[in-house]
């Protein structure tokens, strides 16, 4: 019996993939782009709201007793850097480099626990930015890039 051709939209399960390409799926193919852009801008906000905390150490709302308390400059270099190495992972990712991809995921959950704990201070965008790391981490995990045949 004779295989047809999988239609022009891609395989179905009445037409197998029959290539050798690894399989994955499409939202996470075009995520791992939208990664590396996600990772290169969180990473500028993260370097702007790093030069506002050292800059003023007023810029953000007061907390009380809070367990993870540091003082605001503190959080503003912690930012600074976890910002400039998002930047440097974002650009590598978008390059193609391997080495910015297992780094992307690293540095994502990185900056997941630090606007974690971070919350109290800009709740919104603390939640914004944990979102952000998620869908990193997803679409760097289950991207499988294409490989030259």
């Amino acid at each position: 019996m004779a295989q047809t051709a999988p239609p022009p939209g891609g395989p179905s399960p009445t037409h197998p993939r029959t290539d050798n390409r690894p399989g994955g799926s499409p939202w996470a193919s075009g995520g791992a782009v939208f990664a590396g852009v996600l990772l290169f801008v969180d990473g500028v906000l993260a370097v702007l709201n790093g030069i506002a905390g050292i800059a003023k150490d007023n810029v953000y709302a007061r907390v009380g007793d809070y367990t993870y308390e540091f003082s605001l400059t503190a959080w503003g270099w912690i930012h600074l850097i976890i910002g400039v190495l998002l930047v440097i992972t974002g650009a590598g990712i978008l390059k193609g480099a391997e080495w910015a991809r297992a780094l992307g995921v690293g540095l994502a959950a990185l900056s997941i626990v630090a606007n974690f704990i971070w919350l109290p201070y800009q709740p919104i965008w603390a939640v914004i930015a944990v979102a952000i790391g998620v869908f990193v981490i997803w679409s760097l995990l289950t991207d499988r890039p294409r490989t030259a045949h």
